[in-house]
């Protein structure tokens, strides 16, 4: 996460609102609860969201969003966002904004969740959905999604330095174990759809089940196993059991995508262990999570190979 470049409020948003979008001057502009780190969300009225980049590395993503998402909307088997209007930079907002619809629907929980392996079979259809949207002009990975999707390599030198900065914290042999074993799955297939940032806080759910999935920013076409880090974030056992067997996912993507989760939860571990405890607390049973299925895949001598 980077830190916020401007300061976004609603006086801000309604400024914006009145002044670019007339029509909706007159709507109330309020907070969302829990309103994104990399965005700032606002309500607008009752049905729909103002959506702001918090830096400029996010506002790359605001053009892809609008270019890409009502292309995806319709082939999708759950909503997703699709963008309504676009606000231009001004003085003291220098990017590209968004106007959504609202969509109805609760952050996912474990509290919220009725069936953890329901869930985990309805999220692992909606990615297979996204991948079998044909890719052709989709954006790579780059600068836009932080190389979501392309090569690991690109985290390698971050990674190892975490492990270091962790040595006695942490087993960084095992740690060291996963990265180099992620590395070597050197994915070699068609790029697909990804959705490059798979977790609770993108899933929305209404009565128990997954409702809807959010927040693209991250999104672009390549290897998808970056969209398997929820299967050590949020999924266990059974559910897991279940994310994976509808992904179809082999062992070599599996082995990419604790990597991926791997690599996220070190930087976070390493970067906040004396400033923010409860982020730290949460990382390292993601890293424990992760340790530990690498070595149940051992013990049934599932070692991957590239894919």
């Amino acid at each position: 996460m980077l830190e916020p470049e401007v300061t976004i409020d609603t006086a801000l948003v309604s400024r914006l609102v009145a002044t670019q979008f007339p029509r909706w001057k007159d709507l109330a502009v309020l907070p969302v609860a829990s309103g994104g780190w990399d965005n700032r969300t606002f309500h607008l009225g009752d049905h729909m969201l103002v959506r702001l980049p918090s830096a400029a590395a996010y506002a790359l993503q605001v053009e892809k969003e609008h270019r890409w998402l009502p292309r995806l909307a319709p082939l999708l088997p759950l909503p997703v966002p699709v963008p309504l209007a676009m606000g231009a930079p001004v003085d003291d907002y220098p990017w590209h904004w968004s106007v959504y619809r609202w969509i109805e629907g609760e952050t996912a929980t474990l509290e919220r969740i009725a069936s953890l392996p329901q869930f985990a079979a309805g999220l692992a259809q909606f990615l297979v959905a996204l991948q079998r949207i044909d890719p052709a002009g989709g954006p790579a990975p780059g600068q836009h999604n932080f190389f979501r999707g392309g090569p690991l390599s690109v985290y390698d030198g971050e990674t190892r330095q975490a492990i270091a900065t962790l040595d006695g914290k942490i087993d960084t042999v095992a740690a060291s174990a996963v990265w180099e074993a992620a590395l070597a799955a050197t994915w070699h297939g068609a790029p697909v759809w990804f959705h490059g940032d798979v977790s609770w806080g993108n899933l929305l759910v209404r009565q128990g089940a997954l409702s809807a999935v959010i927040d693209f920013g991250t999104s672009g076409v390549g290897d998808p196993s970056c969209d398997l880090a929820i299967a050590w974030t949020l999924f266990e056992g059974k559910s897991r059991e279940v994310f994976r067997a509808g992904l179809q996912a082999d062992e070599a993507t599996w082995a990419r995508g604790r990597g991926w989760t791997l690599w996220k939860a070190l930087i976070t571990v390493a970067g906040h262990i004396d400033i923010n405890p409860i982020e730290v607390e949460k990382s390292r049973r993601v890293i424990d999570e992760v340790l530990a299925d690498h070595r149940r895949a051992d013990r049934r001598g599932g070692h991957p190979h590239s894919a």
